[in-house]
């Protein structure tokens, strides 16, 4: 299985396309969703969206998107059912994240952080797991509840 579905917009796609081989690399399979070129035309909610499929159809548990500062990005997924994100620019926030939270989308801000951070954040991302204790999985549910009755209040 793919371990990680990455994705960019203009803002981002110079950070994705020096981060990618380096992952590769490191043994890390990957989905690269685009963009495949520098367009400037290229928005955030379209590579948000992306990641998000190919999450919630489960051909990955993780995605790593990036934007010019992780904020747009991170706001798109977030409204797709099934998708914790957050921007992280600390390696703390990176793997506690995914620790206490089930964050599934690392939102990164191309502009905001340089080429090695990106690659530890990154890392610490990849290399958590959920710690799955009672006070973790009552929040993760409650998280889910919301989300839920979000859905059916249309």
């Amino acid at each position: 299985m793919v371990n990680l579905a990455v994705a960019a917009d203009h803002g981002g796609f110079a950070l994705k396309q020096a981060l990618v081989p380096l992952l590769r690399s490191e043994g890390h399979r990957i989905i690269d969703l685009g963009a495949c070129d520098f367009q400037p035309d290229d928005d955030y909610p379209d590579y948000a969206e992306k990641i998000a499929r190919e999450i919630n159809a489960g051909n990955t548990r993780r995605g790593l998107l990036i934007c010019g500062s992780g904020a747009g990005a991170c706001i798109t997924a977030n409204k797709i059912p099934g998708i914790r994100a957050s921007v992280c620019h600390d390696t703390y926030s990176a793997h506690q994240s995914v620790e206490h939270d089930d964050m599934n989308v690392l939102c990164l801000g191309a502009r905001v952080l340089g080429l090695s951070l990106a690659l530890e954040l990154t890392r610490a991302f990849l290399g958590a797991e959920f710690i799955d204790e009672p006070r973790y999985r009552r929040r993760l549910d409650k998280i889910t509840e919301i989300e839920r009755r979000a859905l059916l209040n249309r």
